[in-house]
Formats: C-alpha cells, structure tokens, sequence
C-alpha cells in the first residue's frame, strides 16, 4: 500500500495592478520608465498590529511582456490588500519555475492577470495579517505554500515581493526541519509531481521512468515515487555530471541521455513523467495499458498533459515526509539568488541547466 492515502480533490486591457476588474484593490499606474505609483488603501484583518506594516513595499515589476530586460526593481509598490479568506506574508523566501518566465514571455496572456504584474509563484514566508474568515492560520505563522491555485490564470500580486496576499487553503505550517529558502523551493514542484504521480494511477509496486529527474519537478518525483508511493523501480535522465545525483534521491537506474536513448530500452515502465517535453519518445517508454505524464510541450497519446491545481493540504500531507528527510528540497547549488539578482536568476533559470529549484533568498 501506499503511505500516503490518495486525496480527494479576460484579458483586462487597463493597466492598474489589480488581482481582477472587481477587487477592492489599489489603482496603481505605470509609468514611462515601468515604475509603479502607488495609492493608499485600506485592508480590514482581524489582527490589531495591522498598523506595523507599512502601505509600500519592494517588489519585482513588469509592464510589458517580454525578455527578462522588462523586469524592474521598484520600491514603491502598494502591499495588496488581505481579503477575507487570505492571510498576508511577509515573504522570506521565493522561487522560480519555467512557467514564471513563460508568463513573462506572454505566452498565456490572453488569460493572465492584467499588466503591470509582480510575478512569482512559490513562497514561504511568516503570516503578519489575518483575513476575518482565516479560521486555523495565525500572526507569526510560518507558512509555505504556491500562490496561484490556477497556474495559467495567476495572481496580479505574487512572491517576488516584501508581501504578497495568499488565500489560506493554499498554504501549509512550514515543515519544521526546513529553512525559509528550502520550503520556497518545494510548493509547486512538489505539487506538481504528487498529483502529477497520483493522476496517472501510480501505485505501491509501479515502475516509474522521470524524464528530467535532475529538475525542480522530476527530482522530486523520483523521491516521492520511492519514498511515499512505494514504487518497486524508478529510473531516470540526466547529463553526465547529474547522475550521481539521481542516485542519491532514489533512482534504481540513471541513465545519461546524452549516451543513450531511453526510448530504445528493453525495459518499458507502468509510467513515464515527462517533465522536459519529449512525448513522442515517452510513449515508446511506458508498457501498454501505463500511462504517460507530461508537463511540458504537447502530450503525445497516450500521454495526457497534466497541469497541478495548488493545495495546502497536499502541502499538509506530505510534511511528515519532508520532516522525516525521506524527502528533500534539492537547491540549485548556484543559488540562493539575492533579491536584487532576480534578473540574473531568471536568465540562469532560461538557460535549463538549473538543478532542482532556483531560489530567491533573502527577500527584504
């Protein structure tokens, strides 16, 4: 048996940064330079010490879709406002993925969050204010969790950020054994890869090939594919220099994709989770009757393309796991990135080298 039981589970043409059209939230403009101006607001928590956090904050900023050269560094960006079902953070800690750099490029505009928008998805950080209808999150909390339930249809406001405004069911009580920079690095690929695992039927005693296994979402399927799932053998790609790493998270088989092609193995898997993009290879990989996940690029069937929906109590569930250390946050060695080298972060995250997670740390 498994450990871990399976859970049951318009483009705004104006320019003010807004979470949607009808939120009570400040007007912000941009101007030439893509720097923001703020406006005061008001934000009602159930908290007396709302008054200690101040109406301004530092923020990563874009105005226009692009390159990493349209992000900005601006301090005086309006802290959003708490409504009442969310808690806000103070962030300690943020990360990068592929689709953060996807969204600036414009590649799901027609229903992203209106421009200017602060990007960033991960976050862990401590609770500071308190919506009235937060019913087990309190003031001094520390919390991870992934900001966006819907990653293709994001929050104006996200993590790259002094403070960001999160809803309560999307996070989880920071495991205990794990720093600030280290929970920022799990929420959504951590997600990703569970439900991901879960969708495709995987179970106790299932052999699973991660294509990617050196990568934020595949080195951490093959740990829960191990470690929480109970798989009987995983094998997973990388380059020459990651497969040692591979190893040391769970991988029965490594295999160099730059000297062999996984798709010509003899071996075939109950699954195959794609996290690179590669398909039409992928189903050459899986037995007949398996299934093929992918998260990147076009699914091939039988392939299906899975795209996570963010949970705090999946966050929940796996924390006895990542506090037990079964389970382990993988950094990219390069990092923590400062604050103020988010644009390097960013373009060192584009090059697809990075192992594991790109974290941000510490944020101001």
């Amino acid at each position: 048996m498994s450990k871990v039981e399976r859970l049951t589970r318009g483009r705004n043409p104006n320019s003010s940064l807004q979470e949607n059209s009808s939120s009570p939230i400040c007007s912000l403009r941009v101007s030439v330079n893509s720097q923001i101006a703020p406006a005061s607001t008001e934000v009602t928590v159930t908290s007396s010490s709302s008054s200690s956090v101040s109406s301004e904050m530092k923020a990563w900023v874009y105005g226009d879709y692009g390159e990493v050269d349209v992000l900005k560094l601006d301090s005086n960006v309006s802290v959003p406002p708490v409504k009442d079902d969310q808690v806000l953070i103070k962030v300690v800690a943020a990360a990068l993925n592929p689709i953060d750099f996807k969204r600036r490029q414009g590649k799901f505009k027609a229903i992203d969050s209106p421009l200017p928008t602060v990007p960033g998805y991960d976050v862990a950080g401590v609770v500071v204010k308190v919506g009235n209808e937060v019913k087990n999150l309190k003031e001094g909390d520390e919390v991870y969790g992934n900001i966006n339930e819907k990653p293709l249809q994001p929050k104006q406001f996200g993590s790259l950020a002094e403070y960001t405004a999160v809803e309560e069911k999307l996070l989880a009580l920071k495991p205990k054994n794990l720093d600030f920079a280290q929970a920022a690095g799990l929420p959504l690929a951590i997600q990703t890869a569970y439900e991901g695992l879960e969708e495709s039927g995987f179970s106790s005693g299932k052999s699973v090939l991660v294509l990617g296994g050196a990568g934020g979402v595949g080195s951490l399927v093959i740990q829960l594919a191990k470690h929480v799932f109970g798989a009987s053998r995983v094998a997973a790609t990388s380059s020459t220099g990651k497969l040692d790493l591979l190893k040391s998270l769970g991988a029965d088989l490594a295999i160099d994709y730059t000297k062999e092609n996984f798709e010509d193995l003899q071996e075939k898997f109950d699954v195959v989770y794609d996290a690179v993009g590669q398909s039409e290879k992928a189903v050459k990989a899986v037995k007949e009757g398996g299934s093929v996940v992918v998260i990147a690029g076009a699914a091939t069937p039988p392939g299906f393309r899975f795209v996570v929906t963010a949970s705090g109590p999946v966050l929940e569930k796996l924390n006895p796991f990542l506090e037990s250390g079964e389970v382990k946050p993988v950094i990219d060695p390069n990092g923590p990135f400062s604050f103020v080298k988010v644009v390097e972060a960013f373009s060192y995250l584009e090059t697809n080298r990075a192992i594991g997670k790109v974290v941000i740390h510490p944020i101001p």
